[in-house]
């Protein structure tokens, strides 16, 4: 098993979702009842005749005046066309989290600020308008063929430019736990001495590629998605962007201070696009987190849960949670609010475990209304499905499962209430 780990505390985090612009906004979403996702519109976007529930963040259709413009460097790239980059742009405005970057930068120099971000689907978005709308044997338009647009690392490249990082930059690209593990990447650079922070994020736009690959699946759902619900039947695509900012703990840390205390991954190579059966390279990554961060499953309180509304995911998650955690454990699933947001999932989760330490309350699970008796038991009587707005959590578990299988989870903890 690996060894304990030095807290990482975050300094910073931010979320934009189909919720709401920032992490204020998850937070508010996850107590409440009400899913931010709604039809796929053919008005709005009639290239993708789908009958589908999604989570769009209106603020990229409708932007506000008030955000910053981007910036004159990076304007020579296709924005219109590229979701993906204004997405990234629009979740850097929120929770001051650009200024946070920029004291840092100012406090280490932008050499030893990394960056580590998580996408699914990059700007695919730009190369499937090249591919719909300009008939063969004609040029597609120059802005189109930008030598940064059409490439898995587009959106950290465009991230490294808008914040002036000169770190090193890296994209995870592991389906849907890639904005998971970039946390664990973080603290190894940390503890490495590579850098001296390191800001970690994901970002992932709706796309037809997206939405037509989990179509041909058999796992996009008619409704809106309804994590660990009896009726459940499939998954719905939604968009996000998410960043943390990670230093090194300090003795000097306000003992509120949110640490990221422990990680796992692991890649139980069972199949392409269904999990292990019995979970187990699910609970070998629960295993690493909890080792790394020095403590038993008993010791957590709050569950971030994957969650995604397809049967077998809920299912094999569901038994892993029954037979590793407390019997009084809370749980929350974010994905019936915002809907699966592929590659930013995990930091989704991983800003709504901050935001529980931080003392927003427990969050809720959205769409699950009633629990599917024909999970493994004790699951149905085991998980706090709903808000508790007074509930506080000590220590939060975050789970991240994606395609391939991999696994990721994650720790946090406060500050003062970690070795």
């Amino acid at each position: 098993m690996p060894a304990p780990i030095p807290p990482i505390a975050v300094r910073a985090w931010t979320v934009s979702s189909a919720a709401g612009l920032g992490r204020a906004a998850l937070a508010s979403g996850l107590a409440g009842r009400a899913s931010a996702l709604r039809p796929l519109d053919a008005t709005r976007w009639p290239a993708w005749p789908l009958a589908t529930w999604v989570g769009a963040v209106d603020a990229l259709d409708a932007p506000d005046p008030a955000w910053p413009p981007f910036p004159a460097a990076l304007a020579d790239r296709d924005l219109a066309s590229a979701r993906a980059l204004r997405l990234a742009w629009l979740g850097l405005q929120a929770d001051g989290f650009r200024a946070a970057t920029q004291a840092a930068v100012q406090r280490w120099g932008a050499a030893r600020v990394g960056l580590l971000l998580g996408t699914s689907a990059s700007t695919i978005g730009v190369s499937e308008q090249a591919w719909r709308d300009w008939p063969a044997g004609a040029p597609v338009p120059e802005v189109l063929r930008h030598p940064t647009l059409n490439t898995p690392h587009a959106v950290t490249g465009f991230v490294a430019e808008a914040l002036g990082l000169r770190g090193p930059a890296l994209t995870v690209s592991t389906a849907c736990s890639s904005s998971a593990k970039v946390f664990a990447s973080a603290e190894r650079w940390l503890r490495l001495g590579w850098v001296d922070a390191v800001v970690v994020g994901g970002v992932d736009a709706l796309c037809a590629s997206v939405l037509f690959g989990f179509r041909a699946l058999g796992l996009v759902s008619a409704s809106p998605c309804r994590p660990f619900d009896a009726a459940r039947d499939g998954i719905s695509i939604g968009e996000a962007a998410g960043y943390a900012l990670l230093e090194r703990r300090t003795a000097g840390d306000d003992p509120a201070t949110p640490c990221l205390v422990g990680h796992g991954e692991s890649n139980d190579a069972h199949h392409m696009s269904s999990p292990h059966p019995q979970g187990l390279g699910a609970e070998r990554a629960l295993d690493d987190a909890l080792a790394r961060a020095g403590v038993d499953a008993g010791a957590v309180d709050l569950v971030c849960l994957h969650g995604t509304a397809s049967a077998r995911n809920d299912e094999v998650e569901a038994a892993l949670v029954a037979r590793r955690y407390r019997a009084d454990v809370h749980a929350s699933a974010a994905k019936g609010l915002t809907g699966h947001t592929m590659g930013a999932a995990g930091i989704v989760q991983a800003v709504a475990c901050l935001e529980a330490l931080g003392g927003a309350g427990l969050p809720g699970s959205v769409g699950c209304v009633d629990v599917d008796p024909a999970l493994p038991a004790p699951f149905g009587q085991q998980l706090r499905l709903v808000a508790d707005p007074a509930g506080r959590a000590d220590l939060a578990a975050s789970h991240s499962f994606g395609f391939g299988g991999n696994n990721c989870v994650l720790l946090f903890g406060r500050a003062g209430a970690v070795a």
